[in-house]
């Protein structure tokens, strides 16, 4: 009996199945060559499905590099219906075993944000977003009773992933030192009425020696790493 004939074709695809979970992403031939668990070799499955990325989709896993437009447009409007709201780029590497990668609709639409919108999701442009985040700030900062942080915006949107990331206000406001400044500077500026009473202000904290303290507002590496929304 020839080798590929071993095995019925819902023990292959529980094998790719098992492999992904074991490597936490949707496995390339190499991957599951190298995992010493996966017992078929993966030219049987090329030999089964007629195709490495065919064999991927029957088990319901994302063809990464070679989808097409409309499979990745249909991805977003499927994951954007379970979650009830646009998918964000975090949500997509929540679901790295599922979902194309962020870069991978950057490199086919030109951005995230335009292959959301190819989608027929609403994103609103940089005008409307930065007001938006402005707004979400005026609200958080009524609660905190003080002006947000860095850390306090990301756990901010840890309760509510809608929220852009601070990375993302960071740019909105100018990508550079000073922006986060600068935003905060929108947030305590904004009317009394629209804030429902002035911010209190935060104490003035003892300033490090200019060693310690760095040059730059930036948020941190890692918050820039995975970004999170169109």
């Amino acid at each position: 009996m020839a080798r590929s004939q071993r095995y019925t074709d819902e023990m292959l695809l529980g094998e790719l199945l098992a492999c992904a979970k074991r490597i936490g992403r949707s496995p390339t031939m190499r991957d599951f060559s190298q995992d010493a668990q996966a017992r078929p070799h993966p030219q049987t499955l090329v030999a089964r499905f007629g195709g490495w990325n065919r064999a991927k989709r029957r088990a319901g896993l994302v063809a990464r590099r070679f989808a097409t437009r409309a499979e990745l447009l249909q991805q977003l409007r499927d994951l954007g219906a379970e979650l009830g709201r646009t998918p964000t780029g975090a949500d997509l590497e929540r679901r790295r075993m599922s979902m194309p990668s962020k870069s991978l609709y950057w490199q086919t639409f030109g951005s995230f944000g335009s292959a959301l919108r190819a989608a027929g999701f609403d994103v609103p442009g940089a005008k409307e977003r930065s007001g938006r985040a402005v707004e979400e700030g005026v609200r958080l900062a009524k609660k905190l009773g003080r002006s947000p942080t860095f850390g306090d915006w990301v756990r901010a949107r840890a309760r509510d992933p809608r929220l852009p990331s601070e990375w993302q206000v960071y740019r909105l406001f100018g990508g550079r030192k000073g922006a986060w400044s600068a935003f905060l500077g929108r947030v305590e500026g904004r009317p009394a009425e629209r804030a429902s009473g002035p911010l209190r202000e935060r104490p003035r904290a003892r300033r490090a020696p200019r060693a310690a303290r760095g040059t730059s507002d930036a948020p941190p590496a890692r918050a820039r790493r995975g970004e999170a929304s169109p």
